[in-house]
Protein backbone atom coordinates (compact mmCIF):
# COMPACT_ATOMS: atom_id res chain seq x y z
CA UNK A 1 0.00 0.00 0.00
CA UNK A 2 1.69 3.35 -0.67
CA UNK A 3 0.95 7.04 -0.59
CA UNK A 4 2.38 9.65 -2.52
CA UNK A 5 4.40 12.48 -0.58
CA UNK A 6 5.98 16.02 -2.25
CA UNK A 7 8.75 13.83 -4.23
CA UNK A 8 7.03 12.00 -6.71
CA UNK A 9 9.61 9.44 -6.77
CA UNK A 10 9.32 8.58 -3.60
CA UNK A 11 6.37 6.24 -2.27
CA UNK A 12 5.76 5.58 1.37
CA UNK A 13 4.26 2.35 2.22
CA UNK A 14 1.96 2.92 5.43
CA UNK A 15 0.70 -0.46 5.72
CA UNK A 16 1.18 -4.30 4.54
CA UNK A 17 0.75 -4.92 1.39
CA UNK A 18 -0.68 -8.33 1.62
CA UNK A 19 -2.75 -9.18 4.43
CA UNK A 20 -2.77 -13.16 5.04
CA UNK A 21 -4.70 -14.14 8.02
CA UNK A 22 -5.16 -18.00 8.16
CA UNK A 23 -5.15 -20.43 10.71
CA UNK A 24 -5.95 -18.09 13.32
CA UNK A 25 -2.74 -16.38 12.81
CA UNK A 26 -2.64 -12.87 11.15
CA UNK A 27 0.18 -12.82 9.12
CA UNK A 28 1.10 -9.11 7.27
CA UNK A 29 3.26 -8.32 4.83
CA UNK A 30 5.90 -5.06 4.85
CA UNK A 31 8.82 -4.68 2.93
CA UNK A 32 12.16 -5.25 4.34
CA UNK A 33 14.26 -2.01 4.47
CA UNK A 34 18.00 -1.05 5.33
CA UNK A 35 17.87 0.77 8.58
CA UNK A 36 20.35 3.32 7.22
CA UNK A 37 19.07 3.55 3.79
CA UNK A 38 16.12 6.27 2.11
CA UNK A 39 14.47 3.08 0.97
CA UNK A 40 14.33 0.46 -1.93
CA UNK A 41 12.55 0.63 -5.75
CA UNK A 42 9.80 -0.58 -7.16
CA UNK A 43 9.48 -2.29 -10.42
CA UNK A 44 10.40 1.94 -12.80
CA UNK A 45 12.95 3.18 -10.44
CA UNK A 46 10.42 5.09 -7.59
CA UNK A 47 12.12 5.05 -3.81
CA UNK A 48 9.63 2.93 -1.26
CA UNK A 49 10.35 3.75 2.20
CA UNK A 50 8.57 2.25 5.39
CA UNK A 51 6.49 4.71 7.43
CA UNK A 52 7.66 4.31 10.98
CA UNK A 53 6.51 1.56 13.16
CA UNK A 54 5.39 -0.79 10.42
CA UNK A 55 8.68 -3.32 10.54
CA UNK A 56 8.65 -6.40 12.91
CA UNK A 57 11.40 -6.44 15.59
CA UNK A 58 15.07 -7.02 14.10
CA UNK A 59 15.25 -10.62 15.66
CA UNK A 60 11.60 -11.95 13.74
CA UNK A 61 12.72 -10.08 10.49
CA UNK A 62 16.33 -12.11 11.04
CA UNK A 63 14.89 -15.71 11.51
CA UNK A 64 12.36 -14.83 8.06
CA UNK A 65 16.05 -15.23 5.86
CA UNK A 66 14.22 -13.43 3.23
CA UNK A 67 15.76 -13.80 0.10
CA UNK A 68 15.30 -11.40 -2.72
CA UNK A 69 16.55 -13.32 -5.39
CA UNK A 70 16.84 -17.23 -5.28
CA UNK A 71 17.91 -17.40 -9.33
CA UNK A 72 14.83 -18.11 -9.96
CA UNK A 73 12.55 -16.37 -12.70
CA UNK A 74 8.59 -16.01 -12.15
CA UNK A 75 6.89 -14.94 -15.66
CA UNK A 76 3.48 -14.83 -16.44
CA UNK A 77 3.90 -13.85 -20.08
CA UNK A 78 0.10 -12.91 -20.67
CA UNK A 79 0.78 -9.66 -18.39
CA UNK A 80 4.80 -9.05 -19.25
CA UNK A 81 5.66 -9.88 -15.97
CA UNK A 82 9.08 -11.71 -15.52
CA UNK A 83 10.72 -11.13 -11.86
CA UNK A 84 13.05 -12.98 -9.32
CA UNK A 85 11.40 -15.40 -7.34
CA UNK A 86 12.57 -14.82 -3.75
CA UNK A 87 12.03 -17.08 -0.66
CA UNK A 88 11.04 -15.91 3.07
CA UNK A 89 9.30 -17.85 6.04
CA UNK A 90 6.62 -17.04 8.41
CA UNK A 91 7.69 -15.76 11.77
CA UNK A 92 5.83 -14.66 14.34
CA UNK A 93 2.81 -14.57 12.40
CA UNK A 94 4.67 -12.37 10.02
CA UNK A 95 5.93 -11.98 6.24
CA UNK A 96 8.70 -9.68 5.51
CA UNK A 97 9.83 -9.53 1.62
CA UNK A 98 12.72 -7.51 1.42
CA UNK A 99 11.65 -4.99 -1.56
CA UNK A 100 9.08 -4.45 -4.64
CA UNK A 101 10.80 -6.23 -7.60
CA UNK A 102 9.87 -9.90 -6.50
CA UNK A 103 7.63 -12.57 -5.79
CA UNK A 104 8.55 -14.53 -2.55
CA UNK A 105 8.06 -18.36 -2.33
CA UNK A 106 6.70 -19.47 1.38
CA UNK A 107 9.25 -21.89 2.91
CA UNK A 108 6.79 -23.24 5.47
CA UNK A 109 3.54 -22.79 4.40
CA UNK A 110 2.38 -25.53 2.01
CA UNK A 111 4.72 -27.27 -0.66
CA UNK A 112 8.10 -26.04 -2.29
CA UNK A 113 8.56 -24.46 -5.31
CA UNK A 114 10.57 -27.47 -6.26
CA UNK A 115 8.60 -30.09 -5.17
CA UNK A 116 4.67 -28.81 -5.86
CA UNK A 117 3.29 -32.53 -6.11
CA UNK A 118 3.56 -32.54 -2.28
CA UNK A 119 0.93 -29.50 -1.95
CA UNK A 120 -0.16 -25.94 -2.63
CA UNK A 121 2.86 -23.49 -3.15
CA UNK A 122 2.18 -20.12 -2.07
CA UNK A 123 3.76 -16.84 -3.37
CA UNK A 124 2.92 -13.33 -2.15
CA UNK A 125 3.79 -10.31 -3.32
CA UNK A 126 3.19 -6.96 -3.60
CA UNK A 127 1.08 -4.28 -4.88
CA UNK A 128 1.78 -0.12 -4.64
CA UNK A 129 -0.64 2.47 -5.02
CA UNK A 130 -0.10 5.98 -7.24
CA UNK A 131 2.21 5.35 -9.85
CA UNK A 132 4.08 2.59 -7.89
CA UNK A 133 4.85 -0.81 -9.96
CA UNK A 134 5.27 -4.19 -8.39
CA UNK A 135 5.03 -7.64 -9.43
CA UNK A 136 0.92 -7.64 -8.11
CA UNK A 137 0.27 -4.28 -10.10
CA UNK A 138 1.08 -6.81 -13.43
CA UNK A 139 -1.45 -8.92 -11.59
CA UNK A 140 -4.68 -6.54 -11.24
CA UNK A 141 -7.02 -4.73 -12.90
CA UNK A 142 -7.39 -1.63 -10.58
CA UNK A 143 -9.60 0.29 -12.68
CA UNK A 144 -11.86 -2.77 -13.19
CA UNK A 145 -11.48 -4.26 -9.99
CA UNK A 146 -10.37 -7.53 -11.15
CA UNK A 147 -7.43 -10.06 -11.83
CA UNK A 148 -5.50 -8.78 -14.92
CA UNK A 149 -5.00 -12.64 -15.63
CA UNK A 150 -7.33 -15.42 -17.15
CA UNK A 151 -8.08 -19.13 -16.52
CA UNK A 152 -5.72 -20.80 -19.11
CA UNK A 153 -2.73 -18.43 -18.92
CA UNK A 154 0.50 -19.39 -18.19
CA UNK A 155 2.42 -18.97 -15.12
CA UNK A 156 6.23 -19.72 -14.99
CA UNK A 157 8.10 -20.45 -11.81
CA UNK A 158 11.34 -21.47 -13.42
CA UNK A 159 10.96 -24.27 -16.14
CA UNK A 160 7.73 -25.01 -14.27
CA UNK A 161 4.60 -23.94 -16.04
CA UNK A 162 1.17 -23.59 -14.21
CA UNK A 163 -1.93 -22.82 -15.89
CA UNK A 164 -4.33 -20.46 -14.34
CA UNK A 165 -7.63 -22.04 -13.33
CA UNK A 166 -9.19 -18.89 -11.82
CA UNK A 167 -8.73 -16.03 -9.31
CA UNK A 168 -10.44 -14.83 -6.72
CA UNK A 169 -11.50 -11.38 -4.61
CA UNK A 170 -11.47 -11.89 -0.74
CA UNK A 171 -11.90 -9.39 1.75
CA UNK A 172 -8.55 -8.90 3.86
CA UNK A 173 -10.77 -9.63 6.92
CA UNK A 174 -12.79 -12.74 5.44
CA UNK A 175 -8.93 -14.67 4.08
CA UNK A 176 -8.96 -16.34 7.06
CA UNK A 177 -12.38 -18.06 6.20
CA UNK A 178 -11.33 -19.30 2.89
CA UNK A 179 -10.98 -23.06 2.95
CA UNK A 180 -10.08 -23.26 -0.73
CA UNK A 181 -7.27 -20.84 -0.32
CA UNK A 182 -6.06 -22.85 2.35
CA UNK A 183 -6.70 -26.51 1.57
CA UNK A 184 -2.92 -28.00 0.40
CA UNK A 185 -4.03 -29.18 -2.55
CA UNK A 186 -0.74 -31.25 -4.30
CA UNK A 187 0.52 -29.63 -7.52
CA UNK A 188 -1.34 -26.12 -6.78
CA UNK A 189 0.21 -22.26 -6.76
CA UNK A 190 -1.89 -19.98 -5.26
CA UNK A 191 -0.53 -16.31 -5.66
CA UNK A 192 -1.38 -13.62 -3.44
CA UNK A 193 -1.15 -9.97 -3.55
CA UNK A 194 -3.75 -6.88 -2.91
CA UNK A 195 -6.03 -5.45 -5.11
CA UNK A 196 -5.42 -1.72 -4.79
CA UNK A 197 -8.46 1.11 -4.84
CA UNK A 198 -8.99 3.22 -8.55
CA UNK A 199 -9.15 6.19 -5.68
CA UNK A 200 -5.59 5.21 -3.77
CA UNK A 201 -7.22 4.42 -0.31
CA UNK A 202 -5.96 1.91 1.54
CA UNK A 203 -6.45 -1.66 -0.34
CA UNK A 204 -9.63 -3.77 1.41
CA UNK A 205 -9.20 -6.67 -1.07
CA UNK A 206 -7.10 -9.66 -1.73
CA UNK A 207 -6.74 -11.06 -4.98
CA UNK A 208 -5.86 -14.85 -5.50
CA UNK A 209 -4.49 -16.54 -8.58
CA UNK A 210 -5.05 -19.60 -8.40
CA UNK A 211 -3.19 -21.96 -10.99
CA UNK A 212 -2.58 -25.93 -11.30
CA UNK A 213 0.60 -27.46 -13.12
CA UNK A 214 0.54 -27.64 -16.53
CA UNK A 215 0.47 -31.16 -18.21
CA UNK A 216 3.67 -32.20 -19.96
CA UNK A 217 3.92 -30.92 -23.55
CA UNK A 218 4.67 -33.93 -25.72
Amino acid sequence: MTSWRRNPRILWVALAAVLVIAAGATWSVTALLPHHASGTQDMKGNTVALDPGTLPAPKVQQQMHAVADTGTRFKVPAVGLDVPVGQISIVAGQLTPPGFTSVYAVRNLGATAADPGKGTVYVVTHSLRGSGKAPGNYLTDVAHQKAAVSAGESVFVGSTEYTVTGTQLVKKSDIAAQKTLWADTPNRLAIITCLEKPSGAPSTDNLIVYAALAAPKR
